[in-house]
Parts: C-alpha cells; structure tokens; sequence
C-alpha cells in the first residue's frame, strides 16, 4: 500500500491538499472524504445506477453468447 506525505495549501477560502502521483485519482474523479479525529480517509465516490447504466451501454455488445454447460447436482442423502 503506497503512502505519501504532504501539505495543506491555501485555496481561496478552503484548505487544500495535493494528492501525490504515486496515490492520486484521475483529474475529476468525485471523492468522498471521512474524518475521524485526525484521520481522513478518501475514496472515490460510488456512480450512480444512471452512471452505471451509460457507462454499461458504451461497451461494446458480445459477438455471441456462449451456452453454458448444465451444472450437475450430488444426490444428497436425506
């Protein structure tokens, strides 16, 4: 797990905090931000099922669908 250290910064009226390379996200990637005491913990933000559905329908459609192989169940003894 990479670990980094840094400082604030002054952003206009906010405090501001440059994220490393070696642990930043992408430029524009959504974060949430939990503080517990003197702990901050940042992750990116969940898409939203909308999100999720337009990023689902830019991929490209399979060319055929594969049939599956029937699952075989033990005989359980009762």
């Amino acid at each position: 797990m990479p670990t980094a250290q840094s400082r604030t910064s002054r952003a206009g009226n906010s405090e501001a905090l440059r994220l490393p390379e070696d642990v930043a996200f992408d430029v524009g990637t959504e974060v949430v931000i939990v503080r517990s005491g003197d702990v901050m913990t940042i992750y990116s933000a969940r898409m939203t099922v909308a999100e999720m559905a337009a990023r689902l329908a830019e991929m490209p459609r399979p060319g055929a669908i594969e049939a599956r192989d029937g699952d075989e169940l033990p005989e359980r003894a009762e």
